[in-house]
């Protein structure tokens, strides 16, 4: 039973030593970049009522989200998805502001994941929020966000790969499908499957010019000049006015200077559905998921009583953190602290000592030295815990450095 209490539910785990240390100097750093464009923290709940995140908002489904109640019988849940908690909170707090908002944000999601999926329950999300501008500056200024926060992670190569909700979406619509082969067609665009999309299409009898965007979908992917090969096999505008607006979002990326990191891909589906304009994730190599996930959301606000164009993204701090170690990218912790060993004799001094290193911003750890220990013992125990410095104090108050890292 003792056992058993050292263990944490399957989807959970605890971070420690110098992993957290580095997981704590990557979130300064993306903070850092965050107040550099402007934004401004905001926390939300870990907890909220269930509709919150109900299907309608677009949210997880439900079967996948923690559910308790509270003692009035609410039914109440962990956040699956901190962009609902934050639009609720901007109707609330900033119902009469008609200005764009900007707000940034570092917390914990849960999903209860089917086991199989071999896929973590709780996730550290950090993200920014720019409500009330609909703009393809908006827009820009988000990508280039994204952007300068994975590079200021430490990572080198990576992509943040573009759609547009409403291109796939005005697609979709014209096709007149019953919801079954609806959803079927949307697993075969999230799977890739081409062949698997045409013979649907061929057996509900689509017609042969909207079968050849689905081709081209496809194909055309990568650079702006490829997805604009599309515009020449129709003429329908609403398919044409997201890939014009994904060009004019380019332009505005290269006064940026970040247009190498954006790819396009217009079957690109978003992992939420009240995404209504662009939609965009992060990918990198030597990570099985995306480091990040975002969009253009004018329409949630709506449902809280804001009318308030907005888009946003999340970077997923425990993704990004693979990916680093995998590449062997070294993440710089801030400087740690000094261990002090002190002898039973020199306390006094020993505080006294300890306290003007600390005035000097200088963390240290104390150390009452035992007659059992050696000083090697502090000098290995200093090296597991990452100690900057292992300082000794002997019987007479002389000091002397026994290791430094």
């Amino acid at each position: 039973m003792k056992n058993d209490l050292l263990h944490t539910p399957e989807g959970v785990r605890d971070t420690y030593g110098l992993e957290c240390a580095k997981k704590e100097t990557i979130r300064e750093n993306i903070l850092n970049v965050f107040h550099l464009y402007g934004y401004n923290d905001i926390q939300t709940p870990m907890f909220e009522f269930f509709d919150i995140f109900a299907k309608e908002r677009g949210s997880v489904a439900s079967k996948d989200m923690f559910k308790f109640f509270d003692k009035s019988g609410n039914t109440l849940v962990l956040r699956p998805d901190i962009t609902p908690s934050i639009a609720r909170s901007v109707a609330k707090y900033f119902s009469n502001e008609d200005m764009p908002i900007r707000l940034c944000y570092c917390g914990n999601t849960f999903i209860n994941y089917d086991s199989l999926l071999g896929r973590m329950k709780e996730v550290t999300q950090m993200g920014a929020e720019l409500v009330g501008d609909e703009t393809s500056d908006a827009d820009a200024e988000m990508l280039a966000l994204v952007i300068a926060c994975l590079q200021a992670s430490g990572l080198k190569e990576f992509t943040v790969e573009v759609g547009h909700a409403a291109f796939l979406n005005h697609l979709m619509q014209g096709l007149a499908l019953d919801e079954e082969p609806l959803k079927e067609l949307y697993s075969l665009l999230e799977a890739k499957n081409f062949f698997g999309v045409d013979e649907l299409l061929e057996a509900h009898h689509i017609d042969e010019q909207t079968r050849n965007i689905f081709q081209k979908l496809f194909e055309c992917f990568g650079s702006i000049e490829k997805i604009a090969e599309i515009k020449k096999i129709t003429n329908r505008e609403d398919l044409i006015a997201p890939i014009s607006y994904l060009e004019k979002l380019y332009d505005i990326l290269k006064c940026y200077h970040m247009e190498q990191y954006i790819t396009f891909d217009l079957s690109k589906l978003g992992s939420y559905g009240y995404y209504t304009g662009i939609i965009f994730q992060g990918y990198t190599y030597k990570t099985g998921d995306v480091i990040c996930t975002g969009g253009r959301y004018d329409h949630l606000l709506n449902q809280f009583g804001k009318t308030a164009a907005s888009v946003g993204f999340a970077i997923h701090l425990d993704q990004l953190m693979l990916a680093l170690s995998r590449q062997n990218i070294a993440v710089s912790v801030k400087d740690s602290y000094f261990v002090l060993v002190y002898e039973r004799n020199q306390k006094a001094k020993a505080i006294e000592y300890a306290a003007g290193l600390r005035k000097q911003n200088q963390g240290v750890q104390m150390m009452k030295r035992f007659v059992e220990k050696s000083l090697d013992d502090y000098i290995a125990m200093g090296k597991r815990f990452y100690a900057k410095k292992v300082i000794y104090m002997d019987q007479a108050g002389n000091l002397s450095d026994l290791y430094q890292a």
